[in-house]
């Protein structure tokens, strides 16, 4: 049992360099994930088979080519960590989806192979556009319930922190039911919002007050960091798991 916990932990271990510690330094208590059981049972059987959908920052947008989006970056961290491990990493989604187009996103994944855990970006362009949240609930609510009915993990994404955001939309509400929903429909919570709010007033990661010549840059570190702090994310829940 020892050996099985060393390999876990050490799929998602975080490099090192200026990390500033797992997740480039995230708070512990955004970092804290209820039990990814099919993910650890992946894991266990040398198998892993991850969808990561959402809307813009899942196509790398912003960042100096696709391989710096988050979700190359994760994929990078898992096999660089696990070279044996048989991956498949699937990626779906486009500036602008709403949770509907993601959750035809996610039923078409799942009718093209197994799926043992569905990373959600949700929320992002229902914000930003002020559209329903009745809505938005609805249709998360109902795939997560199909998720968690097929035995496949899920962790929602939250809504970016953004200082001008936060000042011309109102993200709160959106915010708070991701939250709820994610808790209601049994899946994990990865406050993106909240880490990167951090980050920002650590001066760990800060997009918008980067000079405009590290513009690029610095989202391709902040992408790095959210892959840093999402691989620890899921390794507590691999963890917890296995207790």
């Amino acid at each position: 049992m020892r050996g099985v916990m060393a390999l876990l932990v050490g799929l998602f271990l975080s490099l090192p360099a200026a990390a500033q510690g797992p997740g480039c330094g995230a708070p512990e208590e955004w970092l804290a994930a209820p039990p990814l059981r099919a993910t650890a049972t992946g894991i266990s059987t040398g198998r892993l088979s991850i969808l990561a959908v959402g809307s813009a920052s899942v196509t790398g947008a912003g960042t100096s080519s696709p391989a710096a989006g988050w979700p190359a970056r994760f994929e990078a961290l898992l096999r660089e960590r696990r070279p044996d491990l048989q991956l498949r990493f699937v990626v779906r989604g486009a500036r602008g989806s709403t949770a509907a187009d993601q959750w035809r996103l996610i039923e078409q994944a799942m009718r093209e192979g197994p799926l043992d855990l569905v990373i959600w970006q949700a929320g992002m362009t229902e914000a930003l556009r002020g559209l329903p949240m009745d809505d938005m609930a609805a249709t998360i609510a109902h795939g997560l319930e199909r998720l968690h009915a097929r035995g496949i993990d899920a962790v929602v994404m939250g809504i970016q922190f953004s200082r001008f955001l936060r000042a011309n939309v109102d993200v709160d509400p959106y915010r708070d039911a991701l939250r709820v929903l994610a808790a209601a429909g049994d899946a994990g919570f990865f406050s993106r919002y909240d880490i990167m709010r951090a980050w920002a007033d650590a001066g760990t990661v800060d997009v918008e007050r980067a000079p405009a010549a590290r513009r690029t840059a610095e989202v391709d570190r902040l992408n790095d960091c959210l892959a840093r702090a999402l691989a620890a994310f899921i390794r507590d829940g691999v963890e917890a798991a296995r207790r």
